[in-house]
């Protein structure tokens, strides 16, 4: 049986759902691993654009980008990972261990959140941080699902982590509370003002059942080539070396448009860069 979501993260998740600029869509994605939530905004005829958060975060992290502008120009889908925090609930005895069942997952994802179902044409795909990295695994193994991918700060798909990020992550990961997850975001953020809200529910993240995520090899970019890309770099990350980043995207993507926004940091970047991500994926992709 599937563990209870504790009561204290559906409230902090409902209140970060709340904030989204109009009525939410919720619905529950039926896959061979589960049923994942899609939470929907925007015109339903409008390009569907499909999101995932990175790791320890859920949907609700896309209402800033929402609220920027870019559900007036697209359909939002906002998704929660798979055995991750949020409201997608995995089937027992069928965990999502590798790559190939990423896949599959979002097949299956893709299939059911359009009225035209199975065989619809492609989506605009983003992601932030492991988001990007499930998000340009599938586009690679898919290309024609996907009309446009757009990648957030980007981990473990152009560059490597920081050796000194993954050691002062390590206590978090290994025993997850509240106080070690506000820790960690304040030093990673540099000190500055986080949204309380979202860092509510970052902190709730702590109780809830979730399981290892999936790792693996980077994602094979030259099957990106051909796919409109746009990528977003936080000039303030920590996990990764942000230039470094840039330079290895250039060289693996020429024809990627590519971005380093000053004084972001890497965890709550879709809430301080909305802006330029509403701005939407790479010319073409539309």
């Amino acid at each position: 049986m599937p563990v209870p979501v504790p009561d204290s993260f559906r409230a902090a998740y409902d209140e970060a759902l709340g904030r989204w600029p109009g009525p939410v869509d919720r619905a529950d994605v039926p896959t061979p691993y589960g049923t994942t939530r899609v939470n929907g905004l925007g015109p339903a005829a409008a390009p569907p654009f499909v999101l995932l958060p990175g790791g320890g975060a859920t949907s609700t992290v896309w209402g800033a980008c929402a609220a920027a502008g870019l559900a007036r120009r697209h359909r939002v889908h906002g998704v929660d990972l798979m055995g991750g925090p949020g409201c997608s609930v995995p089937r027992p005895g069928r965990p999502v261990r590798s790559v190939d069942d990423l896949v599959r997952w979002l097949d299956a994802v893709l299939d059911g959140i359009g009225p035209a179902g199975p065989g619809a044409g492609p989506v605009l795909l983003g992601g932030h941080s492991y988001g990007a990295w499930i998000a340009a695994h599938y586009a690679a193994r898919r290309p024609g699902r996907v009309a446009g991918l757009l990648l957030l700060d980007p981990t473990l798909v152009f560059a490597g982590l920081r050796p000194a990020y993954v050691l002062r992550a390590l206590p978090m990961l290994a025993r997850p509370t509240p106080a070690r997850i506000r820790s960690f975001l304040a030093w990673e953020s540099g000190g500055a003002a986080l949204d309380p809200t979202w860092l509510r529910l970052q902190e709730e993240g702590a109780g809830f059942p979730s399981v290892r995520p999936v790792t693996g090899p980077r994602p094979d970019l030259a099957a990106l080539r051909e796919l409109p890309v746009r990528v977003l770099l936080a000039g303030r990350a920590r996990c990764h070396d942000p230039v470094r980043v840039a330079r290895a995207v250039a060289v693996a993507l020429p024809e990627a448009r590519t971005e380093v926004l000053p004084g972001a940091s890497h965890h709550a970047f879709p809430l301080t860069a909305a802006g330029a991500i509403a701005r939407g994926p790479a010319p073409g992709s539309d």
